[in-house]
């Protein structure tokens, strides 16, 4: 992709009143669908198809049905609710490119990060099917692998591949100089996103390995870690919002290795 299709300039000549404005509101609009979906979960409201997948939090009868497809759409709708907000920055970016007519259309793109996402639903469900019932039932060896799980999330924090992938996160033009290359085409621009959702997979996924030992669909829990996405990634000083991330994760890990019967008010 040409450098001059990323210029601010340019970009303002392009039609970026209406990307600046339509490409915010389609993510947040689909963020805010992940969420209700979420919600819905949680409660176990509805019935049929998704009755059957209510409530992975609140550990009812509803989730015996539930089958890897159905925590697959959980799962989607999950990332879609707490990573396309934090994603804004560099949607837009493309979006511009997209706009002058140097990229596909940016769906393709939001598709190749979904997918990466998507991939991590396998694990992530046999993890929660293996740890449902005794977290249902309060098992102790449930709150120590819950507070090695905080712990372990808390160094990953620290690591420096957790920097180098943050890093690609908080510079998106850095990202679009480095990975655009071939995006014309709708397989390019999905790659592109995958590189994309790889990069966050990097920042994140210990972040998620604490919410699935949680019951996975908790959404009090999704609040607070989509704040501490949102924010390592976006806010000034994202590198030592992270540090201090790493922090809260380890006293509460220290606190459930020290306490076991704790796990139950996390939950």
């Amino acid at each position: 992709m040409h450098i001059g299709a990323l210029k601010p300039k340019a970009m303002a000549r392009g039609g970026g009143a209406g990307v600046a404005v339509g490409v915010p509101a389609a993510l947040l609009l689909s963020a805010v669908v992940g969420w209700w979906w979420s919600q819905r979960m949680a409660a176990g409201a509805g019935d049929g198809a998704m009755g059957a997948m209510g409530a992975m939090g609140g550990m009812t009868a509803m989730e015996e049905s539930m089958s890897l497809g159905a925590f697959v759409l959980a799962w989607v709708a999950m990332m879609a609710a707490m990573m396309l907000p934090a994603v804004l920055p560099v949607v837009k970016l493309y979006a511009h490119a997209a706009a002058r007519g140097r990229a596909a259309p940016t769906a393709f793109f939001v598709l190749g990060y979904l997918a990466v996402w998507a991939a991590m639903a396998g694990p992530a469900y046999f993890a929660w099917r293996a740890l449902e019932e005794p977290l249902a039932g309060g098992q102790p060896w449930v709150a120590r692998l819950a507070g090695a799980t905080f712990l372990a999330a808390a160094v990953w924090q620290l690591t420096p591949l957790k920097t180098v992938c943050l890093r690609h996160c908080r510079s998106p033009l850095g990202f679009f100089l480095r990975f655009g290359g071939a995006i014309q085409r709708p397989v390019g621009a999905a790659r592109m996103g995958a590189a994309h959702g790889s990069f966050c997979f990097g920042c994140c996924w210990a972040i998620f390995a604490v919410l699935v030992v949680l019951g996975t669909m908790n959404l009090a829990w999704m609040a607070v870690l989509t704040a501490l996405i949102i924010l390592e990634k976006n806010a000034p000083h994202g590198e030592g919002i992270a540090r201090a991330g790493a922090v809260a994760l380890s006293l509460v890990g220290a606190l459930l290795l020290l306490d076991t019967s704790m796990l139950v008010h996390l939950t």
